[in-house]
């Protein structure tokens, strides 16, 4: 017996099955749809966003917070004339000139001088690194610049200050003004300029610290599931 034939099926039914289906995604490939997705989603976690404000806003705000210490040289310049101790000097007159001699040769007032404003310095430079440190806790390399030439500008500002409070830096018209033999104090004198990096140091060496072991850290990402699932456990 001849078995029968299975009619044609109608050209409506024919269309449908014998149109084109796009192929099946391999089981390893991502679809770019989803690869945007990703990526979206990472820029909203902040993985690809930038860090911070911005470079302009940190640049602004190290320049107010430079501005702001360096200020405070006046406060160390008026500390520095109040507390540094006073050297002695003395006038005479040799062969019709006035001069001007150490009254104790063997004190060590001058090196006080520069003492004090080495330990000011190094006071005001831990002050300015806490107090940045707690108004601006994510740091930066621009604010760590600025407070350090804040700093700087700060030791300098203080130094000539107190240099003007100070006695007259006319020793021999000094002299003469209160009289032979008479004792009066010499001018604010800084002989050890290297006293003017203490605070700028101190607030660098700080603040950098402070940031490393209190700052806030940076978020890790979390990458979602491969396509073959998480790697097993260790």
């Amino acid at each position: 017996m001849t078995a029968p034939l299975t009619p044609p099926p109608p050209p409506h039914e024919r269309s449908a099955q014998g149109s084109w289906q796009p192929p099946a995604a391999a089981p390893g490939a991502e679809a770019p749809g989803s690869q945007q997705a990703e990526y979206a989603e990472y820029d909203a976690h902040g993985w690809y966003g930038q860090d911070g404000p911005g470079m302009k806003t940190e640049v602004r705000e190290a320049g107010v917070v430079a501005l702001a210490v360096a200020l405070g040289g006046v406060l160390l310049g008026a500390l520095w004339w109040w507390l540094a101790p006073h050297v002695p000097l003395v006038g005479d007159v040799v062969d019709g000139n006035w001069v001007v001699y150490l009254k104790d040769t063997e004190g060590e007032q001058a090196v006080g001088v520069d003492g004090t404003f080495t330990l000011l310095g190094l006071a005001f430079g831990v002050v300015s690194a806490l107090v940045v440190f707690l108004l601006r806790r994510r740091g930066g390399v621009p604010l760590v610049v600025g407070l350090a030439v804040g700093g700087l500008l700060g030791s300098l500002l203080a130094w000539r200050l107190g240099v003007w409070l100070g006695p007259a830096e006319d020793v021999v018209a000094h002299a003469r003004e209160v009289g032979k033999g008479v004792t009066f104090s010499a001018p604010l004198k800084l002989g050890a300029k290297g006293a003017l990096l203490a605070w700028p140091l101190a607030a660098l060496v700080l603040h950098l610290g402070l940031t490393a072991l209190f700052g806030p850290r940076d978020p890790e990402p979390e990458f979602a599931d491969g396509p073959y699932g998480a790697p097993p456990a260790a």
